[in-house]
């Protein structure tokens, strides 16, 4: 068979058969009298191991030392093919992300989506100052992906990277919920703290009150905490048991009794967070630290029986609540802890 016909039939191109037969990959076992390749059913079958060795990404080399060594065992080079192939497509992965957020930007024009790919490169720098830079230095007037900000925002351990991360995607205007509700859901707690705290940024931001409200049932106190206070500033009743347990536990409790505060405006929330902190006063063991939290949170409370339980709390049986209690009435409230 000569190398025209071996062609179409294999479909290896000419230059490429000669290629091989250069390497001594696939040598024709014949000529013809006027010089010509000539195949033979066995060199063809060769051609073809050949393409489907390729196929899997394996050099010519390689090739060429796995058909000619019969020691040759393939195990160890399939492993390092598939270690090669999962970076190659995770490359082609992260590309593929940032052209959709680049896309989903609407950018006006390449201008547009040369400075989101400024921003990209910065925010893969090592160095966290030069991240920070990169969210703080852009124009306000150039659209930023909203998903990229909200990817940005899941991976940065930083803390004040992140802050500025917070910011930007708060201002954003993009549609960041779905990224951010699969970060909350993460099984990497970091992950999920930092989505949650990205959420408690954006008040109001469609969806992310359901995300909070799951949130709320998180094994991690810092995901449930942020999660209270995100929500209690956003008047939802579900956050009161948290924000009371956080009083208890001295976790923000400063700021965990003014949302309470904020909270008890309804008057049936009030209700609830009144007889929520009375159960945990009464809670037989409770220590004094915790029962002078307790107290002071009262302070954060309108209406008549918060006012009513810290007045009997002037009397209470130790002295160090009692005391700060009559401190707390007279309007000279001490310095929390």
């Amino acid at each position: 068979m000569l190398i025209g016909e071996v062609a179409r039939r294999s479909g290896v191109s000419t230059r490429m058969l000669r290629h091989y037969d250069a390497l001594g990959l696939v040598r024709p076992t014949g000529r013809t009298a006027g010089g010509y390749r000539e195949y033979s059913a066995e060199d063809v079958r060769r051609i073809f191991h050949v393409e489907s060795l390729r196929s899997l990404g394996l050099s010519l080399k390689q090739i060429g030392r796995a058909l000619e060594d019969p020691a040759f065992a393939p195990a160890a080079l399939v492993a390092d093919l598939i270690r090669v192939t999962e970076a190659r497509l995770a490359r082609e992965q992260e590309l593929l992300d940032r052209l959709r957020a680049i896309g989903t930007s609407a950018p006006g024009g390449w201008q547009d989506v040369l400075r989101a790919v400024e921003l990209m490169r910065g925010l893969d720098s090592a160095s966290p100052a030069r991240r920070n830079q990169a969210v703080l230095s852009r124009s306000e007037d150039v659209p930023v992906p909203a998903e990229l900000l909200a990817k940005a925002v899941l991976e940065e351990s930083d803390p004040h990277v992140a802050g500025a991360l917070r910011w930007a995607l708060a201002r954003s205007g993009g549609d960041a919920a779905e990224a951010l509700a699969a970060g909350a859901r993460s099984q990497d707690v970091g992950v999920r703290r930092r989505a949650v705290q990205a959420i408690a940024a954006m008040p109001g931001a469609p969806g992310t009150s359901a995300v909070l409200e799951e949130a709320l049932g998180d094994p991690d106190a810092a995901v449930r905490r942020h999660s209270a206070l995100a929500l209690g500033r956003q008047g939802a009743a579900a956050a009161v048991p948290e924000l009371v347990a956080m009083v208890v536990e001295g976790a923000n409790d400063v700021e965990a009794a003014e949302v309470l505060g904020v909270l008890s405006r309804d008057a049936g929330c009030a209700e609830r967070i009144t007889a929520a902190i009375t159960d945990e006063l009464a809670t037989p063991g409770a220590d004094t630290a915790t029962r002078i939290r307790l107290t002071q949170a009262l302070v954060e409370l309108p209406g008549e029986a918060a006012r009513e339980i810290l007045r009997g709390l002037t009397h209470d049986d130790d002295s160090a609540v009692a005391l700060v209690a009559s401190a707390l009435r007279a309007g000279c409230a001490p310095i929390r802890r």
